[in-house]
């Protein structure tokens, strides 16, 4: 020590860090998913909570008894029938109500307002529900909902190009995107990679997917393996659907409530509740909505496939 100096401490981190800014980021949801199902799905708004499918009846007969060749001069005779008892789908909704603390949200709401990242939240956890339901919903799920027809066993047990070539065969009129679960994207990937026929990548909705004759492979972990969303890298079974989207083209369509008090997003609302005489804040947070298969041939879906490991295959 020089001459002169008196011996202390130095500052430490500990007391340093009582002066120092922290750099703080919102809070960090993992179970969030890109939830790429509603960019790619069509959705109908609808203003009374109910829609209707009409179809046509029997239509492959009326082919026959319309456009049937004769020799003679008649013109064929008769009319097109529909259905005297159409399904109607009635939305379904899904609420939770958030609450917050006025003294919470007064005293530490800087940088980021609690009220706002506790509703944010909210409906994030909402919006997955909503995708959940729409695969998977007793009522009117994609996978209770698809045609017996349109139902393909997998030939091997993995996905292969051969499984998604008769997905297509059965949607062949403009399909717009296969839906799987990641690890079943990964096994139908190895699978092509060793048949030597690697899937090329196509980017859409500002995405990169692998794609099958053109068509996007479409992540999702709402088609679960053996029931579960993270299978942790283990195998299982799981399925594949083959879509094709939009109204117009006689397709499936997602459906929501238009013109909510306090709509946030398509379906989604918010409405403030109050303050109880504890000083707490209710936010009741609801989403309805359904989706509807106009058509049988719309969707197909590849049965129990089998996610297999990354070391299946040497």
């Amino acid at each position: 020590m020089p001459e002169g100096y008196d011996t202390i401490d130095a500052l430490s981190a500990r007391s340093a860090y009582q002066l120092a800014d922290v750099v703080k980021t919102v809070p960090q949801y993992g179970t969030i998913t890109p939830r790429w199902l509603a960019r790619f799905l069509e959705l109908k708004p609808v203003d009374t909570g109910i829609f209707r499918l009409n179809r046509v009846k029997e239509p492959d007969r009326l082919l026959d008894v319309l456009c049937a060749q004769q020799n003679s001069d008649d013109i064929p005779e008769g009319f097109i029938d529909y259905e005297q008892t159409p399904r109607e789908y009635i939305l379904s909704s899904v609420s939770t109500i958030v609450k917050i603390g006025t003294r919470v949200s007064d005293l530490y709401s800087k940088p980021y307002d609690q009220i706002k990242e506790q509703i944010r939240l909210g409906m994030e956890s909402l919006k997955e529900k909503q995708e959940y339901l729409i695969i998977n919903s007793d009522d009117y799920g994609l996978l209770k909902n698809t045609a017996p027809a349109q139902r393909v066993a997998s030939r091997t047990g993995s996905p292969t190009p051969d499984d998604l070539d008769e997905l297509i065969s059965r949607v062949w009129k403009e399909p717009s995107f296969f839906l799987a679960h990641p690890a079943a994207i990964a096994a139908f990937s190895r699978e092509c990679t060793r048949r030597g026929v690697p899937p090329l990548a196509v980017n859409l909705y500002g995405g990169n997917f692998l794609s099958w004759r053109g068509i996007p492979l479409v992540p999702c972990d709402k088609l679960l393996v053996d029931g579960q969303s993270n299978t942790h890298g283990k195998n299982g079974r799981t399925n594949i659907l083959l879509i094709r989207s939009g109204e117009a083209r006689q397709g499936v369509i997602g459906l929501y409530q238009s013109g909510l008090q306090g709509e946030q997003s398509n379906g989604l609302s918010v409405r403030f509740m109050g303050i109880d005489n504890k000083g707490i804040g209710f936010y009741l947070l609801s989403i309805y909505c359904s989706a509807a298969i106009l058509t049988d041939d719309a969707i197909a879906v590849l049965e129990n496939v089998e996610t297999g490991h990354y070391y299946d295959y040497k």
